[in-house]
């Protein structure tokens, strides 16, 4: 089974999952991250963000390397102290974006490495939303650009707290010390932007290519619907085919064949979709197996027959029926 990070936080508020569909609220998934470590957290004042002092990195210099980072010069700053090391040239990072990236963490006074991600070999996401991670990332990361490599030492005002992480061996008078390689951000108005794939099958939505993050057209044929499952990309992307045991981070509207009324959205509402495919399983089947294997950065049109969406249990307002087929539009945007 694969490590994850010692550091697991809560569902943020901008989030939807299709485990409620129908209703717009916030589901249950769950994101990987520097968790804050109470809601009361959060309430302290923005810090003062200063240079230095900030240790070395010794080794691992390159961004998407695994740094060593020396132990810290001295005193800490009672302030966050960040470092754009290496500058990136991409897009410029706002709070409750959602970020993926590498990192490193370790205790100021005695370099004890306590998580990175760099040895999972793959990138953690997450929202740079209040209580959702410690403020020091909040504040810290804010303005600056993907691609680029930044440190920070954070007091304990603005990580975890007089209570510190036992589980992650951080007391409440430690001083935190992150490394982080910035790969990518996205937000509400994020799209897929692969390549255009034709939609030649007359007896199939068609599907809108726009990349602007408005949500895209879904023309339904007045016709039945196809009685197994329909997977075909929309735009096809060229990052890595998602696993069952993966977790995606998604743009996506859901419409019933029959009606054309689209159930639910995160186009035009702030929030992104993430959950699980191995939760989505015991939801809607049918979306979890044709998002399976598909790539990253792709727009995917999913068709689920009845008896892989809701079946006999579909949600209360009565949108969907027992026997009604849906049909997606998905953005993969990213996934962990």
């Amino acid at each position: 089974m694969r490590r994850r990070s010692l550091l697991i936080a809560a569902v943020p508020a901008g989030l939807v999952t299709l485990a409620a569909c129908g209703d717009g609220t916030s589901g249950s998934g769950k994101t990987t991250a520097p968790a804050s470590p109470s809601p009361s957290a959060s309430a302290v004042p923005p810090p003062k963000l200063v240079d230095g002092p900030l240790p070395a990195i010794t080794a691992g210099t390159k961004f998407g390397e695994k740094p060593t980072v020396a132990k810290g010069p001295g005193e800490p700053s009672k302030d966050v102290a960040v470092k754009t090391v290496i500058a990136g040239n991409g897009r410029t990072i706002a709070e409750n974006d959602f970020v993926q990236a590498n990192y490193l963490g370790q205790i100021w006074s005695t370099a004890k490495v306590f998580d990175n991600s760099y040895d999972r070999h793959t990138p953690l996401l997450i929202q740079l939303a209040q209580g959702t991670i410690i403020d020091g990332w909040r504040y810290a990361l804010a303005g600056r650009k993907v691609g680029s490599r930044v440190e920070m030492a954070i007091p304990p005002t603005w990580g975890y707290g007089k209570e510190g992480n036992p589980q992650a061996g951080i007391k409440g008078t430690d001083t935190l010390v992150f490394v982080i390689d910035v790969v990518d951000s996205f937000n509400s108005r994020s799209s897929a932007q692969g390549k255009p794939v034709p939609q030649d099958d007359a007896a199939l939505p068609k599907v809108g290519t726009n990349t602007d993050g408005k949500a895209p057209s879904i023309t339904i044929p007045k016709a039945d619907p196809p009685k197994k499952l329909v997977s075909e990309y929309v735009l096809e992307g060229d990052g890595p085919e998602l696993k069952a045991e993966q977790s995606v981070l998604c743009q996506f509207e859901g419409k019933v064949w029959d009606s054309g009324k689209t159930f639910q959205e995160t186009y035009g509402s702030g929030r992104l979709a993430q959950f699980a495919l191995q939760q989505m399983e015991q939801t809607v089947k049918g979306l979890a197996q044709g998002l399976t294997g598909k790539k990253v950065g792709s727009r995917v049109l999913v068709v689920v027959p009845a008896d892989l969406g809701y079946g006999d249990n579909p949600p209360s307002d009565g949108m969907i029926k027992k026997d009604s087929t849906l049909v997606f539009s998905v953005d993969i945007l990213a996934a962990m």
